[in-house]
């Protein structure tokens, strides 16, 4: 049977590089490439069908922000597909950070430098906001959205006798030190994102503890620090020359520390090696890190999180406690219907229409 993938946060960058790899190696595959942008959505589509011109590549909206919108996409799913065989969890934002210009210079020269580029600490300040639902948007984004589009595709992704897997794209970044149960949106903390990718990291192994007997696997990778597009938006004042310039130091730096991956393509690697194992072998306390040594070639390391059975287990019950309240509102708040959604599986007859060197810092 061909396999179907769906892959959120497809249209740039890492989720971009691994829709390419999977096409390169799974014959009669059926890859959906979910985003929220339909105009970025329908150019990378068209990319990949150039390489690609009989590969099966629906499109779907989908903004992991918006209730609505994912509760729609999922609603789409199920019409389509009677099933998933795997589900990249790999959407995500770190949406009007600050860069302190003077704390980046200063890092070049100590012995910071390594953690400073894999991590983005001590360069970076985050500010959040409020997405229309009242929910913070990071949280939402990273984390929440992509729990509500689990328990929508329950259907689809729990089937006895088969397995299925989902696979988190998370961070060096996931500290437990930002992460705090009693405010799991992060609203009064100072580092949102990291907060969100620990949260990840734990929901992994509650999804795990409770879908497993159902077939549904859960996994995570860390892609390493790599050069996209993410940077456009918290480097605006740094121009490109300058981070050209640095792309000798930096493979400088990838000959003493490998999570330096630097290309979307080798970020991909863990995404893509974690495709082809069979879910129920895989560690479910481990993050498959996607690595590069200094002669280029790539590799995966498993490497323990800092995570807990009990800590997990609590987020998820707080997860479903406000899945519950979220739905009771949007149930009871006619003036807010939720819209239907088309998967759009033929964008030939549109218009056509991470790329600046900077750091996506996962």
């Amino acid at each position: 049977m061909n396999k179907v993938v769906l892959v959120t946060g497809a249209n740039s960058g890492i989720g971009l590089a691994l829709c390419e790899r999977l096409l390169q190696d799974t014959e009669g595959l059926q890859l959906c490439l979910a985003c929220r942008n339909m105009q970025r959505a329908q150019a990378a589509r068209s990319a990949l069908l150039t390489s690609h011109p009989t590969a099966n590549v629906a499109l779907l909206q989908m903004d992991t922000s918006s209730i609505s919108s994912v509760l729609t996409a999922a609603q789409e799913v199920k019409l389509r597909y009677n099933r998933l065989d795997c589900l990249y969890l790999n959407a995500g934002i770190m949406p009007n950070p600050q860069f302190d210009v003077n704390a980046f210079f200063k890092g070049l020269f100590s012995s910071r430098i390594v953690t400073m580029f894999a991590t983005g600490e001590g360069i970076l300040t985050q500010k959040d906001c409020v997405t229309p639902d009242g929910l913070q948007e990071i949280f939402m984004t990273n984390l929440f959205g992509h729990f509500l589009l689990i328990r929508e595709l329950e259907p689809v992704l729990c089937h006895a006798g088969q397995t299925s897997q989902l696979i988190w794209t998370s961070s060096s970044n996931a500290h437990r030190s930002a992460f705090n149960l009693e405010d799991m949106q992060h609203q009064r903390g100072t580092q949102p994102y990291s907060s969100s990718k620990y949260a990840s990291d734990l929901l992994s192994l509650a999804l795990n503890t409770h879908y497993n007997k159902q077939g549904l696997y859960s996994s995570v990778i860390c892609p390493g620090f790599v050069i996209t597009k993410l940077t456009c938006g918290i480097l605006p004042s740094i121009p490109a020359f300058l981070w050209t310039l640095l792309m000798p130091v930096l493979w400088l730096i990838r000959m003493f520390t490998n999570n330096f991956t630097l290309a979307p393509y080798n970020g991909a690697e863990a995404l893509f090696w974690l495709f082809k194992q069979k879910p129920e072998s895989l560690d479910p306390q481990a993050k498959y890190q996607s690595l590069t040594s200094g002669l280029g070639n790539n590799y995966i390391q498993p490497r323990k999180m800092d995570i807990d059975l009990d800590t997990s287990d609590a987020l998820f019950k707080k997860l479903l406690q406000l899945e519950s309240e979220v739905r009771k509102k949007l149930k009871g708040n006619k003036n807010n219907p939720i819209k239907s959604t088309v998967v759009l599986q033929d964008l030939d007859h549109l218009d056509s229409d991470h790329t600046i060197l900077g750091c996506r810092v996962f």
